[in-house]
Formats: structure tokens, C-alpha cells, sequence
């Protein structure tokens, strides 16, 4: 494995795989014992394909001295398409009707709801109705809308199908759990529930079988990141094996290389190349789609739980170095986002170019006091950002506004302000100050009207390629943590992706790119309260 890569590279550099006993080599020689339906091999011999053969040797291999297993728990993330469900339903058999059975044993596939626990259960199923033996020695229970199991009528070993929105499975003791696409499960009561059931039973196994998911304070999201870590080895568990196929930051996600690297089962024909393609086809032209290509194609794990507002590959590419001297021809509007403790403050300046093209410049602002909590709360360098110039600190426990003052009127002074929009929330003194000045201060409130029609103007600049900025690492974090909803009426709303994001730079840079896209027609634009001349 690269230093610092999560990916599995022993399962294609042909390296040794402890195997002291022999269980690794039982196991495999079940497996292409069963029959399965689709297999196109001679009498329909289960497809174990060699990279599938490696992970169940890596799995099953490794022995302590008394025989147990090494590996107690897996974490297989592989993108759609490369017949996880399959490989998932043999290793269920291993544990019910294999060598690895126990006498009366438990065996649980478990997934999101009973549905998708079903498709795993049916597989199953399917590959036992595939031989006659296998029929004769098994009860099937698979009745709709009824409790699915198999047992071995021999070892009264079972299998049975489970789900994470019915009840929970306390009182259970089970050898082997299969957790099924844990991205999709609702809350933490069956997870916990068998785990606390798994550690009952000495030699018991935990195999997670997923998907990319989304968001970061799910149940998933900690498993993902503690294999993460596994994998890269910042901890050490040999109990733990994860085995991670997924784009590595920095990927081009259109490299049809990194697919084959992602997709181990396409060197076989699964899934589609074609197919790929064609959804790759359609990403490059919608980011909602591309962020699901990533996710479920590539098994990027995006941060965000819901669709992202911006394209940022399409925002990175529009990075020029736009000094501010030759901005100061070009009309401006400032947006301005307060905060007291909690959040950052930001002052987004926006200039509009003759030809539609809009430049944006944000300065940012954060108390000073406890700043290396702050940035363990947040898990983003705020000590580094002050040092190297990108935010100011201000003295304190609370943002001193007196500093955001001053910048304002710097701007004021040296460009052609237009407008400098505020939320008026935390900003009336300010505003006062300003406006008795005669700066162009103007109200812009975060209602709905309001911030849906400058959210979805940034979104059409952005996402147009009508945007300029420096590369700024804060407002580029800031965009990227926003995530959008959107009413029937077509307004959008930023929010989020969790509590601790920080999303204060695009707030700022909406209401200032949207005042600059909108200049000519402001009154019919905003047409309610929501944003008016700030006069007493």
C-alpha cells in the first residue's frame, strides 16, 4: 500500500497470505463448489472471481494458534456494479451450510430496511435452489411479508434476514453478521444490537459490505473513518480489515483508469463500461449528478449529506489572479455576514466586468481567543489561515466589529461601492455608523425571498463559469460545505452539511454576487421588504 493510500494493493500484488491451517483454501473451494443461476461457467459453478478469492483467503486465512480467526470484522466498500450482494450471499452460506458452520449457529443478513435485506436473503436463497443437494439438506422460509430464514437441517445452523427500521435484535447470539450498505441504515439501534450480540460468542465475525455514503456524523461515516484509518495504518487492529476501493483525492473522476483501478470487477465486464461511460456523460453536464457518479461509481464519500449547491470542479477551474488595482474601475458590491463567538465573519466583495464576469475577494474574521479549540471543533487549520494572512483574529472571546468596520471603509475608500449589503441581524450600530457617513448601506435579510433568489444567482455564476477568485482556502471551504434544498417555488436554501461547517464566505459572497448580477433591476428583484436602502 502507497503511504498515506487506503487502497488495498495486496489484493493484486500477489504477496503471501497466511494461510496455517488451511481455512483460507476450504473456504475458496465451498465457494466454486456452489452453484449460482447467472454464472456462466460450466454447470453453473459459482464465478469467484481472483480478486473476490484473495479477500475471502485474506478474510479466513490467518489463524492464531488455537485456531481462531485473526480478522473479526471487514469493512468491503466497493462501488456499485462489482457483485458485492453475491459475494456477500456466498460468505452467508459459508457460515450456515459450510465450513464454517456452527451447531444451531446464528448467521444475520442485515440491511437498511426489509426490503434491501431481502435481495441479500434472496441470493442466498437462489444459490441453494441452484442444486438439488443443497435443496434437500436446507429449509427454506421465504414467504412474503414472514420472517426469512434458512436453517441446515443437519447442524440447525440458520441464516436469517433482518433490517435496521423493524426492531431491534437484542437477545440474539450470532457467529456472522453480513451489515449490508450501512450508508442506508436509519439509526444506531440494530447496530448496536448485534454488535453487543456478536461480542457474546468467541470466534464471531463482522462483515460490512457497503457503498459510498454521505454526511459525517452517521454511523457509516464512523465506520468509513475508522477503516480509513485502519488502512492507512494510524492504527493498528490486525482484527480489522479494511478493504477500501475508492478514488484517492486528487483523482480525475472522468479517468477511465481510475475507474478500472475503483471497479476491480471490471477487468471482467462488471459493471458496464459502457454504461459508465454513459453516466459520466451525463455528469459532465449536471453536478447533482456527478456527485452521484462520484459517490456510487467511484465510492467517494462526500461530506456533504445532501446535493451540493456548486460545482467545485468548475469553481477551481476559474481561479485568475486578478490584482485588486485593476478592479478599482470595475463597480463593487460588499456582502456582509456578522457573527459574535460562534460562527466566522465575512465581507465578500463582488466586481462586475463589462462582459457579465464576476470577481470575488473575501476577507474573513474570527474571536482570538481559544483559537486551537475552535479549530479542533471545526477540524479546520484556523491557527495556520491567521498565520499565513487568510483571517483575522480579533483580541477576545467575541468578534470585534470595529475591525470589520474599518475594512469596509478601506473598500469604500479605494473602490467603486455600489452597495454593501447586511443582514441586520448583529449589524445595526455598524450599519448606523456606515450609513451616517452616506456609505450605500442597504438591508438584506435571510428570509426566504430573499436569500433563495441570491443563493440560486451565485449558483448560476458559479456553476456558469462566470465566476473569478483568487483560491482563497477558507471561501473555497465555506462553498463547499454548503448543501441546498429547494421549495416548490424553485427558490433555494444554503444550509449546512453539520453543525460545526462553516458556511459564513458564500452567505456573504450570495448577497454581494447577487446585488452585482441584478444592478440594472434591483427594485423588481427584490420587490418585498426582505432587501431595502437601510434608512431611519
Amino acid at each position: 500500500m502507497a503511504k498515506g493510500s487506503a487502497y488495498p494493493d495486496w489484493i493484486f500484488d500477489g504477496s503471501p497470505i497466511p494461510d496455517p491451517l488451511g481455512h483460507g483454501a476450504r473456504a475458496v473451494e465451498f465457494l466454486r463448489r456452489l452453484r449460482h443461476p447467472a454464472s456462466t461457467e460450466p454447470k453453473c459453478a459459482f464465478q469467484l472471481y481472483p480478486f473476490q478469492e484473495r479477500i475471502v483467503r485474506r478474510i479466513y486465512g490467518p489463524r492464531h494458534p488455537d485456531g481462531s480467526r485473526v480478522v473479526k470484522s471487514v469493512f468491503l466498500m466497493l462501488p456499485r456494479g462489482n457483485r458485492k450482494t453475491s459475494l456477500a450471499a456466498a460468505l452467508s452460506l459459508l457460515h450456515v451450510i459450510g465450513p464454517e458452520k456452527r451447531p444451531a449457529g446464528q448467521a444475520i443478513f442485515a440491511a437498511s430496511d426489509r426490503e434491501q435485506a431481502g435481495i441479500g436473503f434472496r441470493e442466498a436463497a437462489e444459490i441453494i435452489r441452484a442444486d438439488h443437494r443443497l435443496v434437500a439438506a436446507t429449509r427454506i422460509h421465504d414467504a412474503f411479508n414472514a420472517a426469512k430464514q434458512i436453517t441446515d437441517r443437519t447442524s440447525g445452523a440458520r441464516l436469517r434476514a433482518v433490517s435496521s427500521d423493524g426492531r431491534a435484535q437484542h437477545g440474539t447470539t450470532p457467529a456472522f453478521v453480513l451489515a449490508d450498505e450501512i450508508h442506508a441504515w436509519k439509526g444506531r439501534d440494530l447496530w448496536e444490537a448485534l454488535k453487543s450480540g456478536l461480542a457474546k460468542s468467541d470466534d464471531s465475525l463482522l462483515i460490512v459490505a457497503t457503498t459510498a455514503g454521505r454526511g459525517t456524523d452517521t454511523l457509516a461515516a464512523e465506520q468509513y473513518e475508522y477503516a480509513l484509518r485502519v488502512a492507512k495504518g494510524e492504527i493498528d487492529n490486525p482484527e480489522f480489515l479494511p478493504i477500501i476501493f475508492a478514488a484517492e483525492p486528487g483523482d480525475d473522476w472522468q479517468d477511465e483508469d481510475v475507474w478500472h483501478r475503483v471497479n476491480p470487477g471490471l477487468q471482467h465486464g462488471f459493471p458496464s463500461l459502457s454504461g459508465l461511460r454513459t453516466l459520466a456523460a451525463e455528469a459532465a453536464e449536471h453536478p447533482a449528478e456527478r456527485y452521484s457518479f462520484q459517490q456510487y461509481n467511484l465510492n467517494r464519500w462526500h461530506g456533504n449529506s445532501r446535493d451540493p449547491l456548486f460545482d467545485l470542479d468548475t469553481y477551481d477551474a476559474r481561479r485568475f489572479d486578478d490584482p485588486l488595482e485593476d478592479l478599482e474601475d470595475l463597480p463593487c458590491w460588499i456582502g456582509v455576514d456578522l457573527a459574535l463567538n460562534a460562527d466566522t465573519a465575512a465581507v465578500v466583495a463582488a466586481w462586475r466586468h463589462d462582459d457579465g464576469q464576476i470577481t470575488i475577494k473575501p476577507w474573513f474574521f474570527v474571536p482570538g481567543d481559544d483559537l486551537k479549540a475552535r479549530a479542533e471543533r471545526d477540524r479546520v487549520p484556523y491557527e495556520r489561515w491567521r498565520d499565513e494572512g487568510l483571517l483575522t483574529a480579533t483580541p477576545g472571546p467575541i468578534i470585534d466589529q470595529v475591525e470589520i468596520e474599518a475594512l469596509i471603509r478601506e473598500l469604500a475608500a479605494r473602490f467603486d461601492v455600489q452597495e454593501i449589503a447586511f443582514d441586520p441581524h448583529l449589524a445595526r450600530q455598524i450599519m448606523q455608523k456606515l450609513f451616517d457617513d452616506s456609505l450605500p448601506v442597504i438591508e438584506m435579510r435571510q428570509a426566504p425571498l430573499t436569500m433563495g433568489v441570491a443563493a440560486g444567482d451565485l449558483e448560476r455564476v458559479v456553476n456558469g463559469h462566470m465566476i473569478r477568485h483568487d483560491g482563497h482556502p477558507i471561501l473555497r471551504n465555506h462553498f463547499d460545505n454548503v448543501v441546498a434544498s429547494r421549495n416548490d417555488t424553485g427558490l433555494t436554501r444554503m444550509h449546512k452539511a453539520k453543525k460545526t461547517d462553516r458556511i459564513d464566505g458564500a452567505i456573504a459572497a450570495a448577497m454581494a454576487v447577487s446585488r452585482a448580477v441584478n444592478a440594472e433591476t434591483t427594485r423588481s428583484a427584490y420587490a418585498s421588504d426582505d432587501a431595502e436602502l437601510f434608512i431611519f
